[in-house]
């Protein structure tokens, strides 16, 4: 019970920076951002890799250049590209884009590591498509067909390849690596990468700009949404297995749309409502086959 309790808010955390993004956004550039809540981050993760390890652990080329690819898709790509797209669309229609991620990891495993989809699978992924396709078109899905997608959406499609391609990279990186050293080092690296941006894009600027509540929601999602959100979705993997611990996860874009309508009076469209539904049932479907090795009752 205690477990899924922690998922749940886990969840509820990770919808909150949604919304906490979608505020300091409007404020601050991208890279300061998303820099400002990853080198946080990465000293926190660094300091829990000592602890668990009694060191930091090293690493061999092959790793390394793994670690450095991570960073590059999960952090600095997804990252920037997530801040700015909050800067343009709503935080509620954001977090159903990102959430058909599971459809397109099951077609990259397919692809590059042979994974067998399978009719149920695929119709996961085909519903995903479908709800995040009515999401940006907010209804319309003929505006899709001729092109219509704004910035801000494509930005957001964009965070949820980068984070497919950080998914599968991680396959076979976590072979060799536990995911909290996995995670650490490439928050550091992406980190490094978006300090570098951020300097070129105005970081002194921004940091002077910055208000106590800006600093807040950059807080929020350093600790919450990143270090207690990391930590405690892989306790949940460790204890009841990846598929059970995914499903209470899946619901961070209707805790996302339902705290956007609450905090930033975002609308509940029906369109919006629909395409959350339709990704929402994607990627129950997609996440429905279990894989017994994997699994731990």
């Amino acid at each position: 019970m205690k477990t899924y309790l922690k998922l749940w808010v886990t969840a509820m955390f990770w919808a909150g920076a949604f919304i906490a993004g979608k505020h300091v956004s409007d404020h601050l550039g991208p890279f300061a951002i998303a820099f400002l809540r990853f080198a946080l981050a990465a000293v926190l993760l660094l300091a829990m890799v000592r602890h668990h390890y009694g060191t930091l652990p090293r690493l061999n080329r092959k790793q390394t250049l793994a670690v450095l690819l991570l960073g590059a898709t999960g952090v600095f790509a997804y990252n920037a590209m997530f801040f700015k797209g909050l800067s343009l669309i709503e935080a509620g229609r954001a977090s159903v884009i990102i959430a058909t991620s599971p459809a397109f990891i099951a077609v990259g495993s397919a692809v590059f590591f042979g994974e067998r989809i399978g009719w149920v699978r695929l119709s996961g992924v085909l519903l995903s498509i479908l709800g995040a396709a009515v999401v940006v078109s907010r209804g319309d899905l003929r505006e899709v067909l001729a092109g219509g997608a704004g910035r801000g959406e494509a930005l957001i499609l964009g965070c949820v390849l980068s984070w497919a391609a950080y998914s599968l990279v991680g396959k076979t990186v976590m072979r060799d690596l536990s995911p909290l050293v996995a995670v650490g080092y490439s928050i550091v690296a992406g980190s490094v990468a978006l300090g570098i941006a951020a300097c070129f894009d105005g970081l002194g600027r921004d940091l002077s700009q910055a208000t106590a509540l800006d600093w807040l929601a950059i807080v929020y999602m350093t600790v919450f949404a990143t270090v207690l959100g990391f930590v405690w979705f892989y306790e949940g993997v460790r204890e009841i297995g990846p598929t059970r611990a995914s499903l209470c996860i899946n619901f961070v874009p209707v805790f996302a749309v339902l705290l956007a309508w609450l905090f930033l009076h975002e609308p509940l469209t029906v369109s919006l409502a629909l395409g959350a539904a339709l990704v929402l049932s994607g990627t129950y479907l997609t996440n429905s086959i279990r894989r017994p090795r994997l699994e731990k009752d």
